[in-house]
């Protein structure tokens, strides 16, 4: 790893959170044409912010592409077969919201090996906290089908990775995107060994991510899913995190926090509902910041999913990597339960409540 420095006179403090980022041009060449959401402006926004607005260092980790092994930890080789023949053609449509062009093959095995090697930096001790700034998405893609923008599961294979090659016990994955990540669910669902949370706006797409989802055999109970109404605001988010996650990620004492981190809950993004501002995904990564100290030592890697609003997704990318990197005060955002969320929030308590103290 290298260090980046963007911005200018600026010194580096020794005592400072190491935070890494993945970023890399090549994510750009991926695109499913020039009016779809999922689009190489988004990471351009990003790094453009990055590049603007950033005045503190962050570690860069250079993305590799995942191998055909790697791959096949959590996809079929049917999946794997379809996409790389997909490569050098110019477009294929895989499902009504998702194609490829001539480079999405190699530019979805970046995305994963960036998601791995951003866990391993940060699992290794190399790095406190990593943000992997890739794309394709990947939290909606399942085992044998590419889906909702999403060609591999990246933290999917990268928590496979950290589970095979570098011996985690637990790992435990959040999912704040809009949507819920049905593929990331399914992946993990028959397991204790990977406890999957989600917090999405239902109902909406894929369709999945009820109360009732909690896992099955072995792994019942380690999948938790809050579905909300729309509306849902910084308080509500944070009430959540606060309230079911912190105490369930106490208990299961996690190896590694790995983050699904999807800015469609922005209050200006145009394909949801919720009213999530540049400052409340601060607090929802000083919540995680705070549970992974207690939990493993501080390991805590983010990867980016959704989110479709260019100024939204990257205030709220700036605002998670200030308090990664320790520039940022805990934002004043309360974290109590406002009386219609806990209406709301009560099917799911009984839920929880089977498996876990809260």
């Amino acid at each position: 790893m290298e260090t980046v420095l963007p911005g200018k006179n600026r010194m580096t403090d020794p005592h400072r959170p190491r935070t890494g980022v993945v970023t890399d041009g090549r994510y750009l060449d991926h695109t499913m044409g020039g009016f779809h959401v999922e689009s190489p402006e988004r990471l351009e926004a990003i790094y453009a912010m990055i590049e603007q607005e950033i005045t503190f260092p962050l570690d860069h980790i250079t993305p590799r592409p995942a191998s055909r092994e790697e791959i096949l930890f959590v996809h079929t080789e049917e999946h794997f077969t379809i996409l790389q023949q997909t490569a050098g053609r110019e477009y294929i449509m895989l499902d009504p919201d998702t194609s490829t062009c001539a480079k999405s093959f190699d530019t979805a095995l970046l995305a994963a090996g960036g998601a791995i090697e951003a866990a391993d930096a940060v699992m290794l001790g190399d790095i406190e906290s990593a943000f992997a700034l890739i794309r394709p998405p990947g939290h909606h893609s399942e085992a044998a089908r590419a889906m909702g923008f999403c060609l591999f599961n990246n933290i999917a294979v990268a928590a496979e990775h950290l589970l095979r090659v570098r011996g985690c016990r637990k790992i435990l994955i959040v999912d704040w995107d809009l949507h819920h990540g049905n593929g990331t669910q399914h992946s993990f669902e028959h397991r204790p060994d990977v406890l999957y949370f989600s917090t999405h706006q239902f109902p909406h797409y894929p369709g999945t991510g009820r109360w009732s989802e909690k896992g099955q055999g072995e792994g019942k109970g380690f999948t938790l899913n809050v579905p909300l109404s729309p509306g849902k605001d910084d308080r509500d988010y944070r009430a959540v995190f606060r309230h079911i996650l912190r105490p369930v990620c106490l208990a299961y004492e996690p190896d590694i926090i790995l983050v699904s981190a999807g800015f469609d809950i922005h209050v200006n993004d145009p394909l949801g509902g919720m009213r999530v501002t540049d400052a409340g995904f601060g607090a929802l990564a000083r919540e995680l910041m705070d549970m992974a100290e207690q939990t493993c030592g501080g390991k805590l890697l983010f990867v980016l999913e959704g989110g479709y609003n260019l100024i939204g997704q990257s205030r709220g990318v700036r605002h998670v990597l200030q308090q990664l990197a320790g520039e940022a005060m805990n934002p004043d955002i309360p974290a109590d339960i406002s009386p219609l969320l806990e209406q709301e929030l009560q099917p799911g308590f009984r839920t929880i409540r089977e498996n876990w103290d809260i």
